[in-house]
């Protein structure tokens, strides 16, 4: 079989490994971006901090790797923040990262400081490296860094807890608290966390969001991305959800270490996270490089009958590369008809809004030769069905070829669906955003053909628009 194509807008090394996004900062109207990257293989090694900016969240600039393993270990994850009043004394508007050093033999972790003075292109170290050395533990990395009534608040991943810290100056640290919960899987650790505020939609009152990477033990298996909701007093996090009763961030299997943009410039909450999944990753086909991130979403909190809620949507920046291909209003969808039969596209948008007339009804997407993507609505179970199982490369893992399910929420008398395709990969958005399913697929460059179908009833649409996804360029390369 032919390789996948290189996705068109969802952010990928040039080559190489990448797995979790890092340091997501803006400066000077810059989206920074910084990612775990092994560079000299498509196997996961030593990792650096790979570098991209963009201006639109869409179209990346590949820079210069950030930071390069040393004596203290190798980069692991963290963030990085504006250090606007140079608490640090680096120097006014630093750009200043803070990650985990690990290092081999002994899987010792600590965390350091790094800092840059031209807006992330060149990085000195800190000399007094560690700010925050290991207090005995296995497991004690990810350091999520933000301001917070005057001095710097850190929430860091420590084994099936979570810990915080302040500071005054991002070189002493103080611990303030600590969240912890009983693992529902015994080999399972918290990852990546981050911690910040949302307006709830329907009311104007802040919740706090705690989000934090799953080793293992997701909805659709192996690693994936939960979140707690409830209140940060500057020491520590208080939640509101009950702590085991666990939300997820996206119930398909591809979505894990995720982490929002500090001082975006809109007031949004913008959050990307490596797709993929710890229990497959490192046999995934290479496009030549191994590993993405999702297109960036901007998140909401949202009332429900369970309580507030996280809801997603794809940045409104994607809306300037579409191009419609179909739009039509107020129609009714009878089985055996298809009427996307004649559109053809690896990269598309599509928007939908159905009354619930008939029992089930589905769409396949990137239909080939013997191969497709199935996604259903199934309106009497309740249920919305992902079946990759014949979506095309599916046999370099035996947990690859499978079918994801999620529960519906309530919803009005109108379900909203908004699906993103891009050539590799697959982001269900339904329910207003309530739920959402990403999913990795390899299906041949050929296999471009669409299909919305019926079963067992008529199908009420109020709307559907389908658009092609065009870029003129997704990366570029600064010598």
């Amino acid at each position: 079989m032919t390789l996948p194509l290189h996705p068109r807008f969802h952010f990928m090394p040039i080559s190489g490994w990448m797995n979790d996004p890092n340091g997501l900062v803006v400066l000077a109207g810059e989206y920074h971006l910084f990612y775990q990257h092994y560079p000299y293989s498509v196997d996961w090694g030593p990792m650096h901090w790979g570098h991209a900016v963009s201006r639109d969240l869409i179209r990346w600039e590949h820079l210069p790797i950030a930071l390069f393993p040393d004596d203290d270990g190798m980069i692991f994850s963290g963030s990085a923040v504006v250090d606007w009043h140079d608490t640090a004394g680096f120097g006014r508007e630093a750009l200043v990262a803070i990650y985990t050093c690990h290092r081999e033999p002994g899987h010792h972790e600590t965390q350091c400081l790094a800092y840059s003075l031209n807006q992330g292109r060149e990085w000195h170290k800190y000399p007094g490296n560690p700010v925050l050395p290991n207090p005995g533990l296995r497991d004690f990395r990810d350091p999520k860094v933000f301001w917070w009534q005057n001095r710097w608040a850190m929430v860091l991943a420590a084994g099936r807890q979570v810990l915080f810290y302040h500071s005054t100056n991002m070189k002493n640290w103080t611990l303030s608290g600590k969240f912890a919960i009983q693992p529902n899987q015994p080999n399972s650790v918290w990852e990546t966390p981050d911690l910040f505020p949302l307006s709830i939609k329907e009311t104007g009152e802040t919740r706090w969001v705690l989000t934090l990477g799953v080793s293992d033990g997701g909805p659709a298996g192996g690693s994936a991305s939960q979140y707690f909701i409830g209140h940060f007093d500057g020491q520590t996090f208080h939640p509101e959800t009950p702590p085991h009763s666990p939300l997820w961030l996206d119930d398909g299997p591809d979505c894990y270490a995720a982490q929002t943009w500090s001082d975006e410039p809109l007031g949004r909450r913008v959050l990307a996270a490596w797709l993929n999944n710890w229990r497959y990753a490192r046999q995934t086909p290479p496009l030549p490089a191994r590993g993405l991130l999702t297109l960036p979403r901007e998140l909401s909190l949202i009332e429900t009958a369970q309580g507030p809620r996280l809801a997603q949507k794809p940045i409104s920046e994607l809306a300037a590369f579409r191009e419609t291909l179909f739009d039509q209003t107020n129609f009714t969808l009878r089985p055996g008809q298809n009427p996307l039969a004649d559109m053809r596209s690896t990269a598309l948008d599509l928007e939908m809004d159905v009354i619930p007339t008939a029992p089930r009804f589905g769409l396949r997407l990137r239909i080939g030769k013997d191969e497709w993507t199935l996604l259903v609505v199934d309106f009497q179970a309740r249920l919305l069905h992902l079946d990759r199982s014949r979506s095309g490369q599916v046999n370099f893992h035996p947990d690859f070829a499978a079918v994801h399910s999620v529960a519906l929420p309530e919803f009005d008398e109108v379900l909203r669906l908004r699906i993103v395709l891009d050539t590799t990969s697959i982001e269900v958005f339904a329910a207003d955003g309530q739920v959402a399913l990403t999913e990795l697929i390899f299906p041949s460059p050929e296999s471009d053909g669409l299909e919305l179908f019926t079963e067992s009833g008529n199908l009420l649409i109020q709307t559907l628009r389908l658009h092609r996804l065009a870029l003129p360029s997704l990366t570029e390369s600064r010598p």
